[in-house]
């Protein structure tokens, strides 16, 4: 399993641990990844996702999780955000129409 954010794409970064004698060794720095189970409105079900802390801020800034779909962009999203994204925007269409 990727070390990757589903929703915003953060993975893990390389860089040096340098130490008081200036010696240089290569460490990774992780992102903060949970499971949660967010709930999606439009589609009356909870969706299993491993995100970041970061993302799990964000998506309660936004207002919810369809919101944070809506606003973003889809080179960014996995392929299973892709997807639930997909059904939220076919359901926010077929709302309007029936409204």
């Amino acid at each position: 399993m990727a070390r990757r954010c589903e929703l915003t794409g953060k993975g893990v970064l390389v860089g040096n641990n340098v130490s008081h004698a200036n010696n240089k060794t290569k460490t990774r720095f992780l992102p903060n990844l949970v499971n949660v189970s967010l709930i999606s409105e439009s589609l009356n079900q909870s969706v299993h996702l491993r995100i970041s802390a970061n993302a799990l801020r964000s998506v309660e800034h936004n207002g919810g999780l369809d919101a944070f779909l809506l606003k973003s962009r889809d080179t960014d999203l996995s392929l299973k955000a892709r997807r639930l994204k997909k059904l939220v925007e076919k359901r926010a269409e077929a709302a309007a129409a029936a409204a």
